[in-house]
């Protein structure tokens, strides 16, 4: 079901800035939230329900244009900005940015890891740069940002949270097998983590959207995205709020006593579904000869 009004499948800034939500505006006030890739689709709904919510904001992108945009629209809800540009793949920058946050605002609250990227390829086809890339995106630069933070606050002496945005891998992903890979390689560093840093107060869980519908819908081939709307018993696709308000209960007190847990927002995806990124093959296609 596409989302009325929605360019390319995703909101504008004027629909993100008018669009409910159950949360009280104050939520965040006095608090500091990073959010990665916060230029576009799900970072940007993330940054902006944040920011609505009274958070001061810290936001990365590799997009200069985006970012300075997305900072505009971000300020208007009356909070501070902080923006940076740098590759998350860059351990030195993601540590570097972390250490600026604490700078400028003398704290750090919640850090939602939702730089990325991906493309739709058959993996027998994958070529070692396309390969590395996506694991150097989707896991090592989640893993760098994670650690930087974690490190911060134990120097700190301060209780840290960490909300990873990951993906519905539970029944595998055919058509996008490198960003399979990477992110059940978030999910399990998180689980694993969320034991080692419980001492220190840091609480570290991930979301695994399904089929939703952002900006990034448009770059996927038409027969793929069609798959999207039978992808889960609800016959429809979600969108990037639903992510931003799970990340909003995560990083509040309503989240307190969650930690290693995935947050799956997929209509039952994980049920039921068969998303194909490229397009379901014939072979797989219900009624073949």
């Amino acid at each position: 079901m596409a989302i009325e009004g929605a360019p390319h499948f995703g909101f504008t800034e004027q629909q993100l800035a008018a669009l409910p939500t159950v949360y009280r505006t104050d939520l965040f006030k006095g608090q500091v939230v990073v959010v990665t890739g916060a230029g576009s689709g799900f970072g940007l709904a993330i940054a902006c329900l944040f920011a609505r919510l009274g958070a001061d904001l810290a936001i990365s992108g590799r997009n200069e244009q985006r970012l300075s945009k997305a900072k505009t629209f971000l300020e208007g809800f009356g909070g501070r900005v902080h923006s940076q540009i740098f590759n998350i793949r860059d351990h030195e920058a993601c540590a570097a940015f972390i250490g600026e946050t604490w700078r400028e605002y003398g704290r750090l609250d919640v850090l939602v890891n939702n730089a990325g990227g991906q493309f739709p390829q058959a993996a027998i086809d994958f070529k070692p740069k396309g390969w590395t890339a996506v694991i150097d995106n989707n896991l090592n630069g989640t893993w760098f940002m994670m650690q930087a933070a974690a490190r911060q606050w134990v120097e700190q002496k301060a209780h840290g949270n960490i909300i990873n945005i990951a993906a519905d891998v539970w029944r595998g992903m055919p058509g996008i097998a490198h960003t399979a890979a990477a992110r059940a390689g978030v999910i399990y560093a998180a689980k694993s983590v969320a034991v080692e840093w419980a001492p220190y107060g840091i609480r570290v869980n991930c979301i695994a959207p399904g089929c939703l519908e952002t900006s990034g819908f448009a770059h996927y081939p038409t027969e793929g995205a069609k798959t999207y709307l039978e992808a889960n018993p609800m016959r429809r696709t979600g969108d990037a709020w639903d992510v931003a308000e799970a990340c909003a209960y995560l990083g509040a007190a309503s989240g307190k006593f969650i930690t290693g847990e995935v947050l799956t927002i997929d209509g039952g995806q994980q049920l039921w579904g068969d998303p194909w990124p490229m397009g379901r093959p014939d072979y797989f296609k219900v009624g073949q000869e």
